[in-house]
């Protein structure tokens, strides 16, 4: 059986939490169903002997604190709610003993915004990560050393598991549940509580807003440029000579400042106006590839599919307007 440490962290998102813990609970009754023993003793951990979240509207105890957990086989982060940095302040007590017991075969597993708290241990440094998409720009601002996989649902490496944004973590305890039991005990699981286990990508969740979280008012001009142009015909060289700059110099501020390509950052605000069309409008496919600046089907096709995650017949079969 292994032991599971669910962080009562402060200022901790009450819903994430809980439902980890009820994800592995149902592994366990599952087991019992097939006359198996439990695959995990979950318990809550935290900083002291109670929790006070929400303004003091609830109160939560721990069963434990981590100063009465000596060793420990998996830890389990939830995401912190409220501001981020502060957060990761009011929850370094944890920082630590979450170091201590990966050095000593713990596996850790952090959980959309959990990922925040993970990444000030440091033990993130050269290893791949996810979080919610939205907060993608301070993630890479604070932690420059992690490799933020933006459009994965979870990572996996060296015994660190990451979740993506919200909901989409469910699908992480389904696949620790896979893990440490089988498919079969996951697939259960996913019925039990309705979630789709065929996800792969978040990719169709994120919403293009432009990375603006920067000082380089040329970089934004450009980008402002290209948010008011973006039906027109648009390329490198004539926003060199719009903004009298050598490409080169241009390539290398846009990158630095918005971790996109000019060519990327193109793309992607016209695939974002495709998605607002296909959502709210009935226009054909062809037309809203029109409007949103391209002339080839497969270019527009492979391009929309690349940060969606699904063809544009696709999204708006999800995400359109239903007829009635």
């Amino acid at each position: 059986m292994k032991h599971v440490s669910i962080l009562l962290l402060n200022h901790v998102n009450l819903g994430s939490m809980e439902n980890a813990r009820h994800g592995l609970l149902e592994a366990n009754i599952y087991l019992k169903m097939k006359g198996k023993p439990e695959a995990f003793k979950v318990e809550l951990v935290g900083l002291e002997q109670e929790v006070k979240l929400n303004n003091g509207l609830y109160t939560i105890k721990p069963d434990k604190t981590i100063g009465q957990v000596s060793k420990t086989d998996l830890i389990i982060i939830p995401p912190v709610q409220y501001d981020l940095e502060q957060g990761i302040i009011a929850n370094q007590g944890f920082k630590d003993w979450i170091i201590r017991q990966y050095v000593g075969g713990a596996e850790l597993v952090s959980l959309c915004l959990g990922a925040f708290i993970l990444g000030d241990t440091g033990l993130l440094d050269g290893k791949s990560c996810v979080t919610h998409w939205q907060a993608a720009p301070q993630f890479r601002k604070l932690f420059p050393e992690t490799n933020l996989a933006d459009d994965s649902l979870m990572t996996d490496e060296k015994g660190i598991y990451t979740g993506g944004g919200a909901f989409s973590s469910a699908n992480l305890i389904l696949y620790i549940i896979e893990k440490f039991i089988d498919r079969e005990a996951a697939i259960y699981c996913s019925k039990i509580f309705q979630i789709d286990m065929g996800r792969n990508s978040q990719s169709e969740f994120i919403i293009f807003s432009g990375q603006k979280d920067h000082a380089d008012k040329a970089v934004k001009e450009i980008q402002e440029f290209v948010e008011q142009n973006f039906q027109e015909k648009i390329n490198v060289n004539d926003l060199c000579l719009k903004f009298n700059m050598v490409r080169r110099t241009m390539e290398r501020r846009f990158k630095h400042a918005t971790t996109n390509t000019l060519v990327e950052y193109i793309q992607r605000v016209r695939v974002e106006a495709a998605k607002r069309d296909l959502e709210k409008t009935r226009k054909t496919i062809n037309e809203v590839m029109y409007d949103v600046g391209y002339a080839d089907s497969k270019s527009f096709r492979d391009v929309f599919k690349k940060y969606s995650g699904i063809s544009p017949i696709d999204y708006r079969e999800k995400y359109g307007i239903m007829e009635k």
